[in-house]
């Protein structure tokens, strides 16, 4: 029995870390804590694949994933952080697409956990409000108010860091 849960998990790995990974990005906006975070929701699902692994699981590694990025960011919050410099100055984007997503990524940064979220599972992975608001344990009404509120901000951000470019 456990060999088949293992190869469950397994191809379920396959199949939607990549999914998984481009949540935990958008989540964070930093590939290598996206990594982290994604290695974590993986580890905490396959403690329980036995329960899980007879459902759609994706959903249920998504809503760890998510909650994981909101604790991780609380933590985060009360903890010292200490930037190393950089040895190498990085270079920038020479394609159109990833400045876009670039600047995407820094302007839902500076959106709170929540709304964040909510614009994420919404938006990125395409949910509906009933869907989202089933995965992040709200109602439908706070999943509006925060996607309509989240939305201004975007809107309020991106043209201000286009002319910051320019």
């Amino acid at each position: 029995m456990r060999a088949e849960h293992e190869a469950a998990f397994e191809a379920f790995v396959a199949a939607r870390s990549d999914d998984l990974l481009r949540v935990g990005f958008l989540l964070t906006a930093d590939r290598g804590h996206a990594e982290d975070l994604l290695q974590t929701a993986l580890l905490k699902a396959y403690r329980h694949w036995g329960r899980i692994s007879g459902a759609d699981a994706y959903p249920y590694v998504r809503k760890v994933l998510v909650t994981s990025a909101a604790s991780w960011r609380r933590r985060r919050t009360t903890q010292e952080i200490v930037s190393l410099p950089a040895h190498d100055a990085p270079e920038p984007d020479q394609t159109d697409a990833f400045a876009e997503r670039d600047a995407m990524a820094a302007a839902l940064a500076t959106l709170p956990p929540r709304m964040r979220a909510v614009l994420v599972l919404r938006y990125g992975e395409d949910l509906g409000e009933a869907a989202t608001a089933a995965a992040l344990g709200c109602s439908v009404n706070t999943v509006k108010s925060q996607t309509t509120r989240g939305l201004a901000r975007l809107r309020a951000v991106l043209p201000a860091r286009a002319l910051e470019e320019r």
